[in-house]
């Protein structure tokens, strides 16, 4: 080994010289994990693709929000109407923070929502590999946790707005929910390790309540925030943290009782004073609930493999351990996905994306412990390598471009830019269209529609109904002139979208048009 000083040390540096010695040899035996370099690319790869993935989805209802902060972050309006933003439950600490730097600096909305997917997956990727750590020590762990999170689903990529599947994150990555998974797993690690703590008989010395206490309020406040970016995430995060101090908390007594319940108290004081809007009001709320009914539709497409291969590692778990925190989160998740199917709130159906982690975590840190030699290993590890193998097969068309794969293998569709829409209809025109691509795409950009084009329980169902009948009544070539300007006044309407061979009469220019989808762009005359 080559010498780490080129001369003799004197008295005064040989203890500073030691020291940096003792730091290059570490530095220089150092070996990243296998973590770290397949974490890296998983971060790159998704980051990359979902970089380059056209405006779609829920993008569009994130990026208005974005937008809203951005033009006035103490009164903001609602992310989709001319209408006051007040009680929407879209200004979550999350977009606060985006409208708040897209504000700094200057940056367009929908730019800063794409760059936030960086910081989401950097979350995700660290919280695969706390919680992974909670449950293994081993060195391939949270690699096997990772394939596992991210492929082992079902026989089909299933996309939807928390679900961390690969097909799901090339397009979900910059959504507020992507984020808030992330943080689930970091706060079911920081609970485990709590809750592993001997109990401890608090001290006289100054600053011994403090330092007891702060950790403790430190989950609960976090949790709180949680609360506030991704309600029904965060209830399945609450559920599965309960879990976690359940099967990890040994030596209960009343100083341990008295900084958990510090913790929820802190939850509580953080949701309560947030100022946009009241996140208890969503408790009973219906207005989603009908979107979220085809998460119970397809569930062995959509979860087979997980289910398949998960429940028979967690049986083994409850053998070993009845109060393994993973059975825990299991079982709890369990009833609460079949409390939203029996009482009609599916809603609660969005908890299977984390209902799933239990099952995926378990396989994975069984294939990590299970000795080579042994006959679970050679029977558990093969199945493992053919469930990702299909769930591969299953999403890898969401990664690898058509020309490098079968046609047989699906590929997510893709959405029209809108872009040269936005490049004519300045930030807060109200314009209206009908379909599905624009209305949910234009909002990106900073424009109004008419009605919803997400359900928003911060407007009455009477408001969107009235808003839902009078566009359509608008784009109905047979409504009187009369009773289409009445709608255009009442609404602030001053552009006009028209899809290929729609036929509206309007009194307005031509501003522009797309060649590739024939849709026409119409600045109306009274707008």
């Amino acid at each position: 080994m080559p010498q780490l000083t080129t001369g003799p040390l004197t008295a005064d540096d040989d203890g500073a010289g030691a020291a940096r010695d003792a730091l290059i040899v570490r530095a220089g035996r150092y070996r990243p994990t296998p973590y770290l370099i397949l974490g890296t690319a998983f971060w790159l790869v998704v980051g990359i693709t979902a970089w380059r993935a056209p405006i779609q989805g829920d993008f569009g209802q994130h990026a208005s929000a974005v937008q809203r902060i951005k033009d006035d972050w103490l009164h903001p309006m609602n992310p989709l109407l001319k209408v006051s933003g007040a009680n929407s439950p879209y200004f979550s600490p999350y977009i606060v923070a985006l409208g708040l730097f897209a504000k700094l600096t200057g940056l367009a909305a929908w730019r800063v929502v794409k760059l936030s997917l960086w910081l989401n997956l950097a979350v995700l990727l660290l919280g695969v590999w706390a919680f992974t750590r909670t449950l293994s020590t081993r060195r391939w762990a949270p690699v096997f946790a990772l394939a596992a999170f991210t492929l082992v689903w079902g026989v089909r990529g299933k996309e939807w707005s928390g679900f961390c599947g690969l097909w799901s994150l090339t397009h979900g990555a910059p959504y507020p929910s992507c984020f808030a998974v992330g943080v689930t797993l970091l706060l079911w690690a920081w609970a485990d390790r709590l809750a592993r703590r001997d109990s401890v008989v608090l001290h006289d010395r100054p600053g011994a309540l403090f330092r007891e206490y702060a950790p403790y309020v430190g989950l609960g406040a976090a949790g709180g925030v949680l609360l506030l970016i991704h309600p029904i995430t965060a209830l399945a995060a609450w559920v599965g943290l309960a879990c976690v101090v359940a099967g990890r908390q040994h030596g209960w007594s009343w100083p341990v009782a008295g900084r958990w319940a510090a913790a929820c108290t802190a939850a509580l004081v953080v949701a309560l004073v947030w100022p946009y809007n009241d996140i208890f009001s969503l408790a009973g709320d219906t207005t989603v609930d009908a979107v979220h009914r085809r998460l119970y539709a397809d569930l062995w497409h959509w979860y087979g493999l997980a289910f398949a291969l998960g429940l028979p590692v967690l049986a083994l778990r409850a053998r070993r351990y009845r109060r393994d925190p993973l059975v825990l989160m299991f079982l709890a998740d369990c009833a609460l996905v079949g409390y939203g199917w029996v009482s009609g709130h599916y809603t609660y159906g969005r908890v299977f994306a984390l209902l799933v982690v239990p099952l995926q975590f378990g396989l994975a840190v069984e294939v990590a412990q299970i000795p080579p030699w042994t006959r679970v290993r050679r029977v558990l590890a093969p199945l493992a390598v053919i469930a990702v193998l299909v769930g591969t097969a299953a999403q890898i068309g969401a990664v690898v471009p058509q020309r490098y794969l079968p046609v047989t293998l699906r590929h997510p569709r893709g959405w029209p830019s809108y872009g040269w829409v936005a490049d004519h209809v300045p930030d807060g025109d109200v314009l209206i269209a009908d379909g599905y691509f624009a209305p949910h795409t234009l909002p990106a950009y900073g424009i109004f529609m008419v009605n919803p084009t997400w359900p928003d329980p911060s407007t009455s169902p009477a408001e969107r109904n009235r808003r839902f009948f009078a566009a359509r009544a608008y784009l109905d070539p047979h409504t009187p002139p009369d009773v289409r300007a009445r709608i255009g006044r009442r609404y602030d309407i001053r552009w006009l979208l028209l899809r290929r061979g729609q036929h509206v009469p309007y009194d307005g220019r031509l501003v522009a048009s797309n060649p590739a989808t024939g849709e026409r762009l119409i600045r109306l005359a009274d707008g």
